[in-house]
């Protein structure tokens, strides 16, 4: 069973399609944007899903879309909204390579709002820190529960099942609470094409995002080293004794 009127706020952000291939830009510091295809954060579609799955299941609720990114962002709130959100909202500023900085800004938007539920994918795929959603319920004094593979929401309650090593860990609170998605949660949906005119109607607010106090500064970037040519020492049965001595003796992994 699920909770009636839950409202979600879901916080989204824009990332470079996993098929991408990434180059570095001239400045030697940022990655060339030139035939970079951007999409919404594949984890975040996880946590989009639920909240609006919530919504579906009760009949009523609300689901807002919220990012932190440049203009064009915009474009990944209209997906969100293509899939069901009912309204966005867009603190425009550059992404900060400090999770930190980026947690106080969403905090800060989130904190004067009225809400049960916040959900966050488990990390962006571009930068892999995995600290924003833990960082914003503690901001903002909220129980947090990540990794999530399975969630109900039943009188103000919450049961949430993390995937930990070895296993799996199941955890509670009372709303309001900030729950961060991992893959497995649910299927997300594809926008269909009448989602994706309704879009075009619902409300999406941009406003300046705070990103003072940010602690971090990228300094350079650099490809990883080619790997180095393999070796053949020999062919079928007559070439492992002249592995293993390798292994033993260059490796030393024996």
């Amino acid at each position: 069973m699920k909770d009636a009127n839950v409202k979600s706020i879901v916080c989204i952000k824009r990332v470079p399609d996993t098929e991408t291939r990434v180059r570095i830009g001239s400045d030697g510091a940022s990655i060339d944007p030139s035939g970079v295809k951007y999409v919404l954060n594949p984890y975040d579609e996880f946590a989009l899903e639920e909240a609006i799955r919530l919504k579906e299941a009760a009949g009523e609720g609300s689901v807002t879309a919220l990012s932190l990114g440049p203009p064009a962002a915009t474009e990944t709130l209209r997906t969100a909204l293509a899939m069901g959100a009912d309204d966005a909202v867009l603190l425009e500023g550059e992404p900060s390579h400090d999770g930190l900085a980026t947690a106080r800004a969403l905090a800060a938007e989130i904190e004067g709002r009225d809400f049960d539920l916040l959900l966050f994918g488990k990390q962006a795929v571009d930068d892999d820190n995995m600290q924003v959603p833990a960082m914003v319920a503690e901001i903002l004094g909220l129980p947090c529960a990540t990794v999530v593979v399975e969630l109900d929401v039943e009188g103000g309650h919450v049961r949430a099942v993390r995937e930990v090593e070895g296993g799996h860990e199941t955890v509670e609170f009372d709303l309001p609470g900030v729950v961060a998605a991992q893959k497995g949660l649910n299927e997300p949906r594809y926008a269909s094409l009448k989602g994706i005119m309704a879009a075009k109607k619902k409300p999406l607010e941009e406003k300046e995002a705070d990103l003072s106090g940010s602690d971090i500064e990228l300094l350079s970037l650099s490809e990883p080293p080619e790997a180095e040519a393999g070796e053949i020492v020999g062919e079928g049965a007559d070439a492992v004794p002249e592995l293993v001595r390798r292994l033993r003796e260059e490796a030393k992994v024996l």
